[in-house]
């Protein structure tokens, strides 16, 4: 059966998606008069290569809760200059920097931290500053400067270690595995241990932004206890290509999110119509080339390049996939990079193809995997059978699946959906369910209208689908 673009139906409820969010909410917003906080402490940590540097900042306020906040600090020698920076609006004037909160970090209250960074550059030398205001008032607290390594190199690659502001600690899955590589067929941990992460995939961005708070990624690090974000940033359909800043900034908030409980982040590229990937390959490179040069240093980024081809050959996405992985291995070199396949990502299976195309004629690329979705109810035996077939092949990742059919819609498999999961655990292929959402569709996790409150642990705010995975991803990993 041919996968008919599901998503007509997902595209048709952001009108009414709870919270939907305008072009206008998505951008950065000035400091308002928020009361200064009457206390703060800093980290500020960097990595550097020649005339080059990432500055990781971490803002705690000990004061009075703030409803918006602005950092000032000033680089002590000449010739340091902000460059591209995240998670803030930045200003320079002299050696003097101000970095002003954005509309979805603007809020600390009493003990609450943010992160915040950017590239810059350097002349003669790199020290780190070592006095902070928060909204005008010095932070007497702790505060950590860490001067950059004296070794320059010739890359702009710093440690792939993750960002020392925000450690993973005990047994998380980061903590664990740390940087996962490609070996053989098989996603491998630091160990060469092949494993496989589940997890779950954020809707679009711009209709569900308020699912993804600091509260519902707890419940799903710990509740869920699962081992990956997928962060769905769509392109088009009011996407990406109204404001590439804002949503390259959503987009890092969030990975950042997900590094600080342990978690991985898959960054998806989420393009579906135009099916034909080269339409964006403009916005592809400039997207990649700022996510991998600000996320370089840490070791739980996973970067999901086009996510459903459709109606081009494979020798198309292939050609696609050659132009933009240089982009991210130019600032990432260790970063695993996964490439759609044809026909709506189902191996060419959905265009009356299979997977021996892509065997025969691989992406000239290491580190790499390819993508694999279905739809439970929808693709079944035959869809099954191929991806067996093509896992000895080459190594896959599922990183979208629904327990319903390809409409997003319909009732839950759940006996297709667990036939599925039972091949996915024996083969070690890692996934991540449609969708961590509270969407009006029976794919979603949620029940509507939780994402409007602050409860999401346990069952009772859960969908049928929700239920199901969230007892199948909290069972115990194999690392």
């Amino acid at each position: 059966m041919r996968l008919l673009p599901r998503f007509t139906k997902r595209h048709a409820i952001a009108a009414a998606a709870v919270g939907a969010l305008t072009l206008g909410a998505l951008a950065a917003l000035p400091a308002t008069n928020a009361m200064a906080a009457a206390g703060c402490s800093v980290t500020y940590t960097t990595n550097q290569w020649t005339g080059g540097f990432t500055a990781n900042i971490s803002i705690k306020n000990l004061g009075d809760p703030i409803s918006s906040w602005t950092l000032g600090f000033t680089f002590p020698a000449s010739g340091q200059q902000v460059g591209q920076g995240w998670s803030a609006t930045y200003s320079q004037s002299g050696s003097a920097v101000t970095a002003r909160s954005m509309d979805y970090n603007g809020a600390l209250g009493t003990g609450a931290s943010t992160g915040i960074g950017f590239n810059g550059t350097w002349t003669t030398s790199n020290p780190a500053p070592t006095s902070f205001t928060l909204n005008g008032t010095v932070c007497t607290g702790t505060t950590t400067p860490t001067s950059p390594s004296a070794s320059a190199t010739a890359s702009p690659r710093p440690s792939s270690s993750p960002s020392p502001s925000t450690p993973p600690t005990g047994q998380t899955p980061v903590a664990a595995n740390g940087q996962l590589h490609v070996c053989g067929v098989n996603l491998c941990n630091q160990n060469n241990k092949a494993i496989q992460l589940r997890g779950m995939s954020t809707h679009g961005l711009q209709w569900f932004a308020n699912c993804y708070n600091d509260a519902s990624l707890d419940a799903l690090a710990n509740d869920w206890k699962a081992d990956l974000l997928r962060i769905a940033m769509y392109v088009q359909e009011q996407g990406y290509e109204t404001n590439p800043t804002a949503f390259t900034n959503q987009v890092n908030t969030l990975v950042d999110k997900a590094q600080a409980r342990g978690m991985y982040a898959l960054i998806d590229f989420h393009t579906l119509t135009p099916g034909d990937p080269t339409y964006n390959l403009a916005r592809a490179k400039t997207f990649f080339a700022a996510v991998s040069a600000r996320n370089a240093s840490k070791n739980n980024v996973i970067y999901e390049i086009t996510n459903e081809p459709n109606g081009v050959s494979w020798q198309t996405i292939k050609n696609y996939a050659e132009q933009v992985i240089p982009v991210i291995r130019a600032n990432d070199p260790d970063a695993v990079i996964i490439v759609g396949t044809r026909g709506w990502s189902s191996l060419g299976i959905s265009d009356g193809s299979n997977s021996t195309e892509v065997i025969n004629n691989p992406v000239n690329a290491s580190n790499i995997m390819y993508t694999f979705h279905f739809y439970a109810a929808s693709h079944l035996d035959n869809y099954r059978a191929e991806v067996e077939r093509a896992a000895a092949r080459i190594p896959l990742f599922v990183t979208e699946f629904g327990t319903v059919t390809y409409t997003g819609g319909g009732n839950v498999d759940i006996s297709s959906s667990t036939t599925w999961l039972d091949l996915l655990d024996r083969l070690k292929i890692s996934y991540a369910n449609w969708t961590y959402s509270d969407a009006s569709e029976s794919s979603a996790a949620f029940r509507p209208g939780t994402c409007a409150g602050g409860t999401y642990a346990g069952t009772g705010v859960l969908q049928e689908s929700g239920n199901f995975m969230r007892t199948r991803i909290r069972t115990a990993d194999n690392f």
